[in-house]
Parts: C-alpha cells; sequence; structure tokens
C-alpha cells in the first residue's frame, strides 16, 4: 500500500504543475462570464471528465493513436501552441457588439433558443490542463514505465487511474470555487481577466509553436 501511495504522490507532483489548474481557473473566469451558477458548475464538472478521460486515453492508448496517424510530440506542440493562439486572440480581441437594432434583436432571440457554448473540453480541457506538454508526459512515463518499472505490477496498473481521478477532482474543486472569485471581482474584473488571460494565452501559444520547431530542429542531424 505504500508503494500505491508513493507511485500516486510522485505522480501528481510531476502532472499538476503541467496541468496547472490554476491557470486554467483563470481561463475559466475568462470565459464563464456570462454563464450562471448551474451553467459554470456543469462546464466545470465536464471539464473534469474530460481531462480524466484525456489523460488515461493517454496513457493506455496514447502512442498507439500517435504512430497510426504518424503524428509527433513536436507535431502536437505546435498544433496546441495554434489552439492556445486562437483563442487567446478572440479573448484580447472580443468581436464588436452591433447596435440594437430590430434584426439584432430577432438574431438574439433565434440565438436564445441555441444551447449554450461549450467551453469544458477546448480550451479547459484540452489544451489548458490536458495539453501538449501533459500529454507528451504521460505518453513518455508510460512507455519508459512498461519498459523498465521498478514497482509491483499490480501498482502500475492501479496508479495511473488515480493519479489521473485526482487531477481531474482538484480541477473540478478548483472550477466550483470560481464563483466566489467572479463575486468578488465583478462584471470589470472579470473582462479585464479576460483581456489578461488574453494575452497570457497567445504568450503561451506562442511559446508551445516555439518549442515544438526547436524540438523538431533538435532532432536533426547536425551534418544535416
Amino acid at each position: 500500500m505504500m508503494e500505491l501511495i508513493k507511485v500516486i504522490g510522485l505522480g501528481l507532483v510531476v502532472l499538476l504543475p503541467l496541468a496547472n489548474p490554476l491557470t486554467t481557473v483563470a481561463l475559466f473566469l475568462g470565459l464563464a462570464g456570462n454563464m450562471n451558477s448551474v451553467q459554470r458548475n456543469q462546464q466545470a464538472r465536464m471539464a473534469s471528465l474530460y481531462v480524466f478521460i484525456i489523460m488515461m486515453v493517454a496513457w493506455y492508448a496514447g502512442q498507439v493513436v500517435m504512430n497510426t496517424f504518424g503524428i509527433s510530440i513536436p507535431g502536437l506542440r505546435i498544433a496546441g501552441g495554434l489552439i492556445v493562439a486562437f483563442i487567446g486572440f478572440r479573448m484580447l480581441f472580443p468581436p464588436t457588439k452591433s447596435h440594437e437594432s430590430p434584426e439584432t434583436k430577432a438574431k438574439t432571440a433565434e440565438l436564445a433558443d441555441e444551447p449554450e457554448t461549450n467551453i469544458a473540453f477546448v480550451p479547459l480541457a484540452m489544451p489548458s490542463t490536458a495539453g501538449p506538454g501533459t500529454i507528451a508526459m504521460i505518453i513518455s512515463s508510460a512507455s519508459t514505465v512498461r519498459h523498465g518499472a521498478d514497482f509491483p505490477a499490480w501498482v502500475i496498473a492501479v496508479a495511473p487511474p488515480l493519479v489521473f481521478a485526482a487531477v481531474a477532482l482538484i480541477l473540478w474543486v478548483s472550477l466550483r470555487s470560481s464563483g466566489a472569485i467572479m463575486r468578488l471581482v465583478g462584471k470589470g474584473g472579470i473582462e479585464a481577466i479576460s483581456r489578461l488571460m488574453g494575452f497570457l494565452l497567445v504568450c503561451m501559444g506562442v511559446q508551445f509553436i516555439i518549442n515544438g520547431v526547436l524540438e523538431i530542429i533538435s532532432t536533426y542531424p547536425a551534418g544535416a
């Protein structure tokens, strides 16, 4: 049992800095400003579930999926960077609101009947929490553990789902607490946080792309 606890603790130490639930909370504050408490709680619950599913798929089938579709880790980083940068631009430069014309009111009434925007999978679960770095770490860890594990087989079989469930639970608790933060900072504060997070997301996306490009360059032979 102590070995299981040790592996779970080690997994959380490795994954939590990469997943960084606090960053996801800040992003959630920027994107969920117009949602009521029921919608925010639903998005928090679904995002946590998606994070758990993504991590499980990455652990058990990540390498197979990437090999099947010919996806490399640098490619995963660059794609994630593009998604993050695009979301950041949308938050940093939101579309200008049109004037309250009859056509606008009619369109608003039409959109009111449509489902609310789902932000649980993109960007909260992926790429904010289970992003390229997290997925790459899980895939590489799975390969390392299977080829040279220093722990009993039952620990290796049981620990990963428990680690991923713990990360998802921490994310859920963090997102549920965002309601209190929203009430504290108000509408103006949420808009300011949204713009700030948009800028940071653009920077993060560009850095993801740079890391992916540098990783591609480093794989080429020196004389090539």
